[in-house]
């Protein structure tokens, strides 16, 4: 098939904090040098930020750098002069730490939505020049010969039915060429998956680990006590969670009478009967948050995973023609609960390395290799080595993880083991260990929701006839090692409730995909025990429309 070829001195593949960012210093680079970069984004979503939800609250030192006078150009600051206060959580008690470790301060930091947040980006990178491609689904990565060199990226093609056939409407998809081509796709990128077989970017590497949250926007009504409290942020653990199971929750005040609930769990999680989802509801009705929310009503609902393995997870960040930045790069900081201002600097410390290559005439290996120099010397380099055990001791057992994380505290990040092991996601759960589920309580469908309604609240919607893009390589394991073995927990980790399982006429269980509902968290690629489920972009402009998250 004739595609259609597009050329480009930089193609960015994702549209959040990294890659925008990124585009941004490269057209400031550009107009300080005086030379021309030709810079696209693509970017699945069908608009800017549709795809982006995180907390979120902010440090602004990266986007100090990159934009100075960002209070001045509208950035989209929901709440400021943050307050803090954590708050340990037994089943029906609260009791408040009376001392907040410096890494959880948000003092100089805002809250916003970051789907308002990257829409922001954007419009600032386009009126620089950068050329924007929302509803544009990278598939494939395109490679030179030789097979180790990427010289861009290729689009899916639209209308395609669930055969693969075309339809009336369709469309292929458009070869973009670029000298060098930016991984900035977000957690588990599908695209950056299998660049990094080829390419061998993970090779020494520690496992990658996640961590899946679930987060709401909830109007408050005008009497709630909470909107004239001097306490902005608040983050808690231990229940429903306990101690065993890593993650927390959090509760960021927002304008308009609004407040960013979530629930953050740990994807290292034993018990095959354990449904994030279920344990967000219980959340939601502990005395300390029912009394924040309550009267309140739900406007948007969406779910994520986050990259908690840090530093040692960290690809090789830089390829014959490509870099690696962002939530690709694992960049997130575990520790301070903080993840934009570290994809934002990656984006930015690439910008410059590509910038200076392109100015050479030579953007192989040697050239980008400076990335990682630039990235372990800087402020980021800084912060994620001290926290490069920080995951890893949490997902130890509660009797030494004290031990280990106050080493780190002492040491600067080394602790007692560097580096600290830690295994697979996925290979967590424990065989055949099955018990009855628990009641969450009454779902009232306005302030607690059951998951259809939260995939609606998302504004998720995909094209029904277009292949499936949950590819099950062994499906007959689903309905038999794994349903023997673990009870289908796909039908408990995935927030949007897109695997169900079915009983035959005659009793044997049969799995049923619900596509159409995934909210592109990528939970099932990265929990699955078997890993017998690959996630893969489907047709571009489909997936959540998030607003306000």
């Amino acid at each position: 098939m004739e595609r259609e070829r597009l050329e480009f001195d930089v193609v960015i593949v994702g549209a959040g904090p990294a890659g925008l960012a990124a585009s941004i210093r490269l057209k400031q680079l550009a107009a300080e040098t005086g030379r021309e970069f030709e810079v696209c984004v693509v970017d699945k979503a069908a608009a800017l930020g549709a795809h982006s939800l995180s907390g979120a609250v902010i440090d602004p030192r990266a986007l100090q750098e990159l934009l100075p006078d960002f209070r001045h150009r509208g950035c989209p600051i929901e709440e400021e002069n943050l307050q803090d206060a954590v708050f340990y959580l037994t089943a029906d008690r609260a009791w408040r730490l009376p001392w907040i470790p410096p890494f959880l301060h948000s003092g100089g930091a805002f809250v916003a939505s970051l789907c308002r947040f990257c829409a922001w980006l954007g419009s600032i990178a386009e009126e620089m020049g950068v050329n924007l491609f929302p509803g544009f689904a990278a598939v494939e990565t395109l490679g030179d010969d030789s097979g180790r060199r990427v010289v861009g990226v290729r689009t899916g093609d639209k209308g395609v039915d669930k055969q693969g056939r075309r339809k009336g409407n369709f469309e292929p998809g458009v070869d973009l060429l670029a000298k060098v081509t930016v991984f900035a796709e977000g957690p588990r990128g599908s695209l950056l998956r299998e660049a990094a077989k080829r390419l061998g970017l993970f090779e020494g590497r520690m496992p990658q680990a996640f961590e899946t949250a679930v987060k709401e926007v909830i109007e408050l009504p005008e009497d709630s006590p909470w909107l004239g409290s001097p306490e902005a942020v608040i983050h808690t653990f231990g229940f429903p969670l306990g101690l065993r199971t890593k993650g927390g929750g959090f509760l960021y005040r927002m304008a308009e009478r609004r407040v960013s609930l979530g629930l953050v769990v740990g994807l290292d999680y034993t018990d095959p009967m354990f449904e994030p989802y279920e344990e967000f509801l219980r959340f939601k009705r502990h005395p300390l948050v029912a009394r924040r929310i309550a009267g309140g009503r739900v406007l948007q609902q969406g779910a994520k995973t986050l990259p908690v393995g840090g530093w040692y997870s960290m690809p090789r960040l830089f390829a014959d023609g490509a870099l690696v930045v962002g939530d690709s790069a694992c960049t997130l900081n575990a520790r301070r609960l903080k993840g934009v201002h570290t994809a934002m600097k990656s984006g930015m410390l690439a910008a410059e390395t590509i910038a200076e290559a392109l100015a050479a005439g030579a953007t192989g290996p040697a050239a980008l290799e400076g990335y990682r120099r630039r990235l372990e010397e800087s402020w980021l380099g800084e912060e994620l080595r001290e926290s490069r055990n920080f995951s890893q001791a949490l997902s130890r057992p509660p009797a030494s993880r004290v031990f280990h994380l106050g080493a780190q505290w002492l040491s600067g990040g080394r602790g007692l083991v560097d580096p600290m092991p830690i295994h697979e996601d996925c290979a967590a759960l424990k065989p055949r260990s099955f018990r009855e589920p628990a009641p969450v309580g009454d779902l009232d469908g306005t302030l607690y929701l059951d998951k259809l309604t939260g995939v609606y609240l998302s504004g998720t919607r995909h094209e029904e006839d277009q292949p499936c893009h949950l590819h099950i390589p062994r499906p007959d394991w689903c309905t038999t090692r794994c349903w023997e073995e673990y009870r289908s927990p796909c039908t408990r980790f995935c927030p949007g409730q897109v695997y169900e399982m079915k009983r035959q006429p005659d009793g044997r269980p049969q799995l049923k995909l619900n596509p159409s509902n995934c909210l592109h968290c990528k939970t099932c690629e990265i929990k699955d025990p078997l890993r017998n489920v690959l996630w893969n972009c489907p047709e571009g402009g489909g997936g959540p429309n998030w607003t306000i998250l």
